[in-house]
């Protein structure tokens, strides 16, 4: 079992925090998250594969009981008396070299109401999120709905994710490491060395694995073990619910197998032909317009710390949190600085029910405490508000993006940081944000593999389905139109705010497209557009 402390306070399950965990951890950072390459490896040539794989394609999963599956005291709480079975499926660990070693996958089920039409595989997002709690999330949320009626729902956590072996593992014993200025929970300005940098890769390595070990936590490696997955589930195609990070996931498992594919819903889009620099920049200026959305609501109360002037709302904000960097105040058995607020609000922006979280939450930052903020930050990412350690979901959130972004210099990230406050204002910690600008990944031991653009031209492909909301603060609309451009896709769009809809249950226009999508494969002749 992991550093996670018990929880039991919280609900058990946060639908939103773990599919917008990877832009909220990288949010303010470009130490770690770069943009993707235009070069890097190329689509996996998994007809040629396959004979070599059948051993793992044709493995007899093992369903058991999931309390082992725990990473942690809250883990073990939810798995303990979920109604799920849990199974372990083999997979090489270098697809490389298929004939070497081996490693293990946890894989959750949640078994369909009625009669099952076969499984349903399900990514929440990240990367570094669970994938093992998420179907239990989608069977809660969608109690009533056709689709877990018709399927029964996989997840499993990704390379260096959770249970899955090995996990990333960063820290050192007591929860610190020499380098853990990589690892703030928003970096908006860390100052890093060479130092640094090398001594978090060696005690990764040391932590994770070995280096070999490190060099396959990529996308396009998890890609494959979903093919695996697929094959030891008998299923003849795969039918796959991303959401967030997710839809990277079902992308590359898209461009490497897309006649293998039945039916695929990306929901909360990445676009696949930005590189990261300007994905990130899109999301930045998402962020920004929900900032001053849930700063219009909040003037409509006299009382609003940050008034009722559009033009200050960002300054009124900056006065509040900037503060924070020199003198954080007390919350819930530690403290709240700056990267720790912004990091609260963030997570309230993705969700409009959180709005009034995030303002009551400033408003007490003004009176000298910050309980509300850590909260918001630590539910988020289903962790303790007073340690805020979760098991290792910031650890694989930057393994995962060291395989799969782009290395960047200190001068792209200096300029990137720069630019980032200017489309970003109420994300600007003060002070000189270029100081220390390098990349945490820049001693990493392969280079990037996932490439971007990628998935382009992908032939073979059947109807798939790409859903976005209007107002989603990290996954801008305009990418899932991309994404649905670039596969072919059929463009759900809703209008509203907030990140992500299918897996919520709140959403009927929603759940009866995807459920008639799903089930039957239809697509609507003319796509409505919903409302949330």
């Amino acid at each position: 079992m992991s550093r996670t402390t018990n929880n039991a306070g919280h609900p058990p399950l946060r639908r939103f925090g773990v599919a917008s965990l990877g832009l909220l951890a990288c949010a303010a950072s470009v130490v770690a998250c770069g943009p993707g390459e235009k070069e890097g490896a190329a689509p996996a040539k998994s007809a040629s594969a396959t004979a070599t794989l059948e051993r793992y394609h044709a493995q007899k999963l093992e369903w058991a009981g999931c309390a082992d599956f725990a990473t942690s005291e809250r883990e073990a709480e939810i798995l303990g008396e979920a109604p799920a079975k849990c199974a372990w499926l083999k997979v090489p660990l270098d697809y490389d070299d298929p004939q070497g070693a081996a490693t293990s996958v946890a894989v959750l089920r949640v078994a369909a109401r009625g009669e099952s039409r076969g499984s349903l595989l399900f990514n929440p997002g990240g990367p570094g999120g669970s994938g093992v709690l998420g179907p239990l999330a989608v069977a809660g949320a969608l109690a009533k709905s056709r689709i877990t009626e018709s399927f029964d729902v996989i997840g499993f956590d990704p390379r260096g994710v959770g249970a899955t072996k090995p996990a990333a593992d960063c820290w050192s014993e007591d929860g610190t490491t020499r380098g853990d200025k990589v690892f703030p929970l928003l970096p908006t300005n860390a100052a890093l060395t060479e130092e640094d940098t090398r001594a978090v890769l060696k005690r990764c390595a040391d932590g994770s694995g070995g280096v070999k070990a490190l060099t396959q936590m990529g996308s396009r490696t998890t890609a494959r073990d979903m093919d695996v997955l697929r094959a030891a589930l008998g299923e003849e195609k795969l039918n796959f619910l991303g959401q967030s990070y997710g839809t990277r996931l079902g992308t590359v498992y898209a461009e490497q197998f897309p006649r293998r594919v039945r039916a695929m819903i990306l929901d909360g889009a990445f676009d696949p032909r930005l590189g990261t620099v300007e994905r990130r920049l899109s999301a930045y200026g998402g962020f920004q317009q929900t900032f001053e959305a849930m700063a219009a609501t909040c003037a409509k109360d006299a009382k609003c710390p940050l008034g009722t002037d559009p033009k200050a709302w960002t300054s009124r904000f900056q006065a509040i949190v900037q503060p924070l960097r020199d003198k954080p105040v007390p919350a819930v058995g530690q403290e709240l600085d700056f990267d720790k607020a912004l990091g609260g609000v963030m997570a309230g922006l993705y969700a409009p029910e959180k709005w009034p979280a995030v303002v009551s939450g400033l408003a007490e930052v003004r009176q000298g405490r910050g309980d509300k903020l850590l909260e918001l930050m630590a539910d988020t990412e289903g962790g303790d508000a007073e340690t805020l350690v979760n098991g290792n979901i910031t650890e694989a959130m930057f393994a995962i993006n060291c395989m799969d972004e782009q290395r960047l210099t200190p001068q792209d990230i200096a300029r990137l940081r720069t630019k980032t406050y200017e489309i970003a204002p109420f994300m600007n910690p003060g002070g000189d944000v270029t100081e220390g600008a390098r990349d945490g990944c820049e001693f990493w031991p392969a280079p990037p593999t996932l490439g971007i653009p990628y998935a382009q031209n992908v032939e073979g492909l059947p109807d798939t389905l790409v859903v976005s909301i209007t107002g989603d603060p990290t996954t801008p609309h305009k990418g899932a139109i991309s994404l649905a451009d670039t596969l072919g896709s059929s463009l759900l769009t809703v209008k509203g705010e907030g990140h992500t809809i299918v897996s919520s249950g709140k959403n009927t226009c929603v759940d009866q497209i995807a459920a008639d999508y799903l089930i039957d494969l239809k697509l609507p002749a003319k796509m409505p557009t919903c409302s949330n």
